[in-house]
This record gives C-alpha cells, sequence and structure tokens, in this order.
C-alpha cells in the first residue's frame, strides 16, 4: 500500500474514531437538551460552524495549517506513513464500540510523538484538576441555588432566551474544542494542506457527524445521559460554557494537546460531587461509584496509549526487520 493510500486512510480512520469517541461528549448535553427536535437540524448546526473553523484556521494560518499551530512539536514522520500509525484510530473504533471515552490526543499523537507524552498528559492532568476544582466551586458555592431551582422546574418549557443562550454556548464550546482536537486528526498529512485536501476533510467531518446526530450520540452519549439534569437545557448551557471557558483558557496557555476528555470528565465529575453535597435527590454513593468508573476508563485509556507508544514502534522494527 502507498504512502499516500495509508495517509488518505489513516485520515479517514482517525477521523472516524474520535469523531466517534469526542464529538458525543462536547455536543452531549446539546444532544441530550434537544432529543426532541429533528437530528438534521442539530447536524446541519453543528457541520455549519465545523466547516467555518476547518476553513478559517486553515485559511488564517497563511493557507496550510489546518490544526491551528497544535502540530508545531509533532512533526511528520520523515519515513512518511505506515501501518504503524493506523493501528491507533482502529483500536479507538473498538473501544468507542464499548462506550469507553478513552482520550484521543494520547491514543493517536503518542505514537507519532512519544516524546511528547510527558507534556500533553502534564496539562491533561492540570486540565481535569482544574475542572473538577472550578466545578465544585460553582455548583456548590456560586449556583447552589440555580441548580435546586433548575431540578425543581425541570418540567417546564424553557424560554427562548435559554434555548438562543444554550444554542450559542454550543457553537462557543464546538469552535474550542475544534481548535484543540483537529491536531489529533490532521495529524495523518503533512504540516501544509492543499486546499483539496481541505474540502475533502470538511465533506468527511459532515458525513461522519451525520451520522452521530442520526444516532443520538452513540454509546459514549450514554456517559452525558447518567449525569445529573443533562436533559435540562438551562444546565446544559451552564456545563458549555464552563467547559468552553476552560479550554479556552488552556489553548491560550500553551500550543501543547491537551485531552479534552480528561477536562470534561473532570467537569462533570466536580458536577456532580457538588450536587450531591446539597440535592437530597441524587445518592452520593451512585455519584462516587459513577465518578470512579469514568476516572477508570481514562486510566485505561492512558495505560493502552502509554503501551502503543512503548510497544507498536519496536514491534515494527522487529516486524520490519525479519521480513527484510
Amino acid at each position: 500500500m502507498s504512502i499516500e493510500v495509508l495517509m488518505v486512510v489513516g485520515f479517514c480512520l482517525a477521523a472516524y474514531s474520535i469523531v466517534g469517541n469526542d464529538v458525543p461528549q462536547t455536543l452531549g448535553t446539546f444532544i441530550s437538551s434537544n432529543a426532541h427536535r429533528p437530528w438534521w437540524v442539530l447536524w446541519i448546526f453543528a457541520s455549519t460552524i465545523l466547516a467555518v473553523v476547518l476553513l478559517y484556521g486553515w485559511w488564517a494560518s497563511g493557507i496550510g495549517d489546518a490544526a491551528y499551530g497544535r502540530l508545531e512539536t509533532i512533526p511528520f514522520p520523515k519515513d512518511g506513513m505506515s501501518w504503524l500509525y493506523i493501528v491507533p484510530p482502529i483500536l479507538l473504533i473498538i473501544l468507542t464500540k464499548y462506550g469507553i471515552p478513552v482520550s484521543t490526543t494520547f491514543l493517536v499523537l503518542t505514537i507519532f510523538s512519544p516524546s511528547s507524552l510527558s507534556s500533553m498528559l502534564t496539562k491533561s492532568v492540570m486540565g481535569y484538576a482544574v475542572a473538577f476544582v472550578v466545578a465544585i466551586l460553582v455548583y456548590r458555592f456560586v449556583i447552589r441555588k440555580v441548580t435546586i431551582y433548575f431540578a425543581e422546574t425541570k418540567h417546564e418549557s424553557p424560554t427562548k432566551f435559554w434555548i438562543v443562550l444554550q444554542w450559542g454556548a454550543t457553537a462557543f464550546l464546538w469552535s474550542q474544542w475544534l481548535i484543540q482536537d483537529l491536531a489529533n486528526i490532521f495529524v495523518y498529512v503533512p504540516r501544509q494542506v492543499p486546499l483539496e485536501f481541505m474540502l475533502f476533510a470538511v465533506t468527511t467531518f459532515v458525513v461522519l457527524m451525520g451520522i452521530i446526530f442520526y444516532q443520538r450520540g452513540g454509546a459514549i452519549q450514554n456517559i452525558i445521559n447518567t449525569k445529573t439534569g443533562v436533559e435540562d437545557i438551562r444546565a446544559a448551557t451552564i456545563i458549555d460554557f464552563m467547559y468552553a471557558l476552560i479550554l479556552l483558557v488552556f489553548k491560550e496557555w500553551s500550543n501543547i494537546p491537551m485531552s479534552t476528555t480528561w477536562v470534561f470528565l473532570g467537569l462533570l465529575a466536580g458536577r456532580e460531587f457538588a450536587i450531591s453535597m446539597h440535592m437530597v435527590s441524587v445518592d452520593s454513593r451512585y455519584t462516587a461509584r459513577n465518578i470512579s468508573k469514568d476516572a477508570m476508563k481514562l486510566l485505561l485509556g492512558l495505560a493502552v496509549s502509554i503501551l502503543l507508544a512503548a510497544g507498536l514502534p519496536w514491534l515494527y522494527q522487529h516486524i520490519n526487520a525479519w521480513f527484510a
């Protein structure tokens, strides 16, 4: 198989696996709180933002960089693409099928640059910790009465104000996630992306987004649906704004790629713990088990990433030597 074909195959597999694993995490609250709307309405909205962010980033960089500078420290492989780089997205597809929200940043990027794992892990752990602490402080002390009010009035129809606010929050969050995680997909192509490939990439993403919205998020969506009150458009709006602001802060901090999955689950974990402290309707023991389960899935993804980063290059060299 030629290097060009492997490059396209790797890109498509990465796009499919990452969209299936990460998009439901980012847009999960949007999908849950808009379950009454046709799936294609949500798809058109999210796809429009995706196309604008992709093409603007490519154009603003001087026509070429589609990853918003996140791949500056991860060069394209000198020897071109090989089957070594195709394994992570295939594994990610399998893990996604079983609803495991692994970090695509660790799973995919560490194969291209094992030496970057330490800096990516440090930034991601910090992202989880910041999101966890911020969520506890906000939900425990700042909007405690608001969350109680949301729970008491959850059966009431939301006003137009909240609908507009939520769609605005979703657009903000979705754009920040794309800026952070596009690197996980465009790592499979040269750092200067030609126009024809950008158009192919946008088309691929839009089609994959259609599948995700048609499936209402897929297996990963179950993690969002188990959280308290996420089907309430008002609660979903606050989650989205907080998530987007944290991603924005870390985006401005450095260009080192980070796991948005860790940030998202840290935010949900802090929120669940805070709510369980002041709402008797929420079982604190169930909350602890639920959050622990999510954390174990994150650690599983990290362990797999480290194993791949260390073992796949060794296996690749020995197989090549054996066939030489």
